[in-house]
């Protein structure tokens, strides 16, 4: 026993079965022998491929051809029944066979040498005698002719082997399309899908899409809030637009995938052919090829573009970057969060690796391919997530030594712990449903080789292919795990809805509908905080330097008050009016001119009359019109001047920084 087991990988690796020969063999059956050299045997079925991996009995037949004239001449009466256990055996059960003995082949080899060395026929390497059991038995035995021989302990010569995975003539491809399936080339999966009950393929096609109507509304919300003020998020907040489109892109092509349902994801079933329904694969499908593009594209780019947030907030945080110095990088973001999509995406087409997803609808890859989902999904998600996340803690770090470290007023300590809280919030918003999908991704493809063998286990006798052999572990995969990843996929999308949520978003959309456009010149609360406070400026000061405060307002007790640019506007607008007043009021006196009766008149008037060219007619209004004529013209000077004159004071009190704009307080200073 231990003789012949010590044998069986040998003779297993001799007759392994080629993917080349596997596809043109679907039908594992007993079929009547044709060969002509074994009729008239013991048994008359036998079975595909032979022991020597000739996947019909044509290509067995003509291997055959040299041996004919030994047979004929009767060399030996051993080497016809060995001839036919190698080329023909006998068919007993679904991946059961029976080896001929050692001695049979080595009667037939020694009679017939010297006739096969005169026609110039040499022995083959694969019929090497120690290759087979060392037995003295006649083939085929009285056993194996039995319809129900199971017994492979009671006779040990019989061994099975594992065929691998025959495609069935149901799933058949043309060989032009360059399909595979499990390793067959011109063999496509079945659709519906091979997991999941259609009951359960209905559910999770509703479900996928209200889940994309969700995400399309959210994201859609955040792109048009851009839209209204597209200067309200500036760098280092932009990526997150970008990041809103992206993923605004892959639950539309999931919503299209809802409507389309197998349309596209499922080639049509050729009944008159024999042919099932079978899963779309390649580029030749262009709808296909399309939603693989939007989809594959726009989810790699939106992890990109997230990896580029924390980008600009590092430069922000961490080297005390202004908007404008990374606005200035814009360019090289955009090339890095749309090329390197790009270029995966035309890889993968080139590949010829696109599925069509028969739970979704939609196509993409790595759904069959174990290697271009580990590839070319889990490679750059788990990159993203790793840059990413050293970035961002790296910026948070830096954000938190400035609150400790640095003595900020109250308004910019609160100011800077919100914005943290904010980043802190948004990332774990966006990390934990991505960590989620990668996580589904790691277990699909851990277990898809378990899920596949255990399809074929179910399936085989019904597509009358061979069942697996010595199956040590079964398992179906559970529907959860795909409405996971499919749920987390598109929520990924959704927290760009809680970085533009606020107050002023509500303003900005009720103006909108008013039909106004409020054009505030506020800075945003992130802006403020990583670029436009003094605290960041301070990591670089002086410690025996007092802090510089900053007032974005008038101080009137020696501290510091913020207003917003609104308010500010409005103060401006107050001092203007006032100081427009009394100029007004000054220049009009000024302009009064004593006759000499003792009246007074209007200079204005006389030097016009004074400038008259000789002979021309003095038309002046009355005195009332060209008082108040005089004295719109004198207001707006006066209204201009003292613009002027305010704009020149508060330039003289402005010093700029790093990226942010101090105003030192002075009254404190000279009090």
């Amino acid at each position: 026993m231990e003789t012949l087991w010590a044998f069986v990988p040998l003779f297993t690796t001799c007759v392994a079965i080629h993917m080349n020969a596997a596809e043109s063999h679907s039908a594992f059956t007993c079929e009547p022998i044709t060969l002509r050299m074994c009729q008239d045997l013991p048994y008359n079925t036998t079975f595909m491929p032979n022991l020597l991996n000739h996947y019909d009995q044509q290509t067995a037949a003509l291997a055959m051809e040299p041996f004919h004239p030994m047979v004929n001449l009767e060399c030996s009466p051993e080497l016809r029944p060995f001839l036919c256990a190698l080329y023909g055996p006998v068919c007993t059960e679904y991946g059961r066979l029976t080896l001929p003995c050692r001695h049979l082949c080595q009667h037939a080899k020694r009679d017939c040498y010297k006739l096969m060395d005169m026609f110039g026929v040499s022995w083959p390497d694969e019929m090497d005698c120690n290759r087979f059991p060392d037995c003295n038995e006649p083939y085929p035995r009285p056993v194996d002719l039995q319809p129900s021989a199971d017994g492979t302990e009671d006779s040990p010569l019989e061994v099975q082997r594992d065929y691998g995975f025959w495609c069935p003539r149901e799933l058949k491809i043309e060989p032009e399309l360059s399909y595979s399936f499990l390793g067959v080339r011109d063999c496509s999966p079945p659709c519906p899908n091979m997991y999941f009950r259609r009951e359960e393929l209905r559910f999770a096609r509703y479900f996928i899409g209200v889940v994309s109507i969700v995400c399309l509304s959210a994201t859609l919300f955040t792109f048009l809030t851009f839209l209204i003020d597209v200067t309200r998020f500036r760098y280092p907040e932009r990526p997150i637009i970008f990041y809103a489109v992206c993923y605004m892109m892959v639950s539309l092509v999931f919503f299209l995938g809802f409507l389309l349902e197998d349309r596209v994801a499922c080639n049509a079933a050729s009944p008159g052919q024999y042919r099932a329904s079978t899963v779309t694969q390649g580029s030749h499908n262009k709808a296909c090829t399309l939603l693989f593009m939007g989809l594959y594209f726009f989810t790699m780019a939106g992890s990109v573009w997230w990896v580029i947030l924390t980008i600009t907030w590092f430069l922000a945080a961490v080297p005390k970057w202004g908007s404008e110095a990374i606005e200035k990088k814009a360019l090289v973001f955009h090339a890095s969060a749309w090329g390197v999509p790009g270029a995966l995406t035309v890889t993968l087409m080139a590949m010829n690796k696109i599925e069509g997803d028969n739970v979704s609808g939609v196509c993409f890859v790595g759904l069959y391919d174990v290697m271009a989902l580990r590839w070319f999904v889990l490679a750059p998600l788990c990159l993203d997530v790793l840059v990413g996340v050293a970035l961002l803690l790296a910026g948070i770090v830096a954000l938190n030594r400035v609150r400790m470290e640095i003595p900020l007023d109250k308004e910019n300590q609160d100011k800077l712990v919100k914005f943290m809280i904010r980043i802190g919030v948004f990332s774990v918003l966006y990390l934990v449903p991505l960590l989620v999908v990668i996580g589904c991704y790691v277990y699909e493809q851990n277990y898809r080789s378990v899920w596949e063998t255990t399809w074929v286990q179910e399936r085989c006798r019904d597509y009358h292919i061979p069942c697996p052999y010595q199956v040590e572990q079964t398992s179906r995969p559970e529907l959860v795990v795909f409405l996971m990843k499919y749920l987390m996929t598109l929520v990924v999308g959704i927290p760009s809805v809680f970085w533009v949520g606020s107050k002023k978003t509500c303003f900005e959309w009720a103006s909108f509908f008013r039909g106004q456009r409020h054009k505030d010149g506020g800075v945003n609360e992130s802006r403020q905080v990583l670029q436009e406070p003094d605290f960041a400026q301070s990591l670089l000061r002086d410690p025996n330097t007092p802090i510089i405060r900053k007032s974005r307002g008038t101080s009137t007790q020696g501290t510091s008050t913020h207003a917003s640019s609104t308010h500010l506007a409005m103060l401006d607008d107050l001092a203007s009016r006032a100081g427009s007043i009394h100029s007004k009021m000054s220049s009009y006196h000024g302009s009064l001119h004593r006759s000499r009766d003792g009246r007074y008149t209007p200079s204005s008037c006389r030097a016009v009359e004074e400038r008259l060219p000789y002979g021309s007619t003095s038309l002046l209004p009355p005195l009332d019109q060209s008082r108040h004529g005089s004295s719109q013209r004198l207001d707006n000077q006066s209204r201009h001047s003292s613009t002027r004159d305010l704009s020149n004071a508060q330039t003289t009190h402005i010093t700029h920084g790093t990226s942010m704009n101090r105003v030192i307080e002075e009254d404190g200073a000279s009090a």
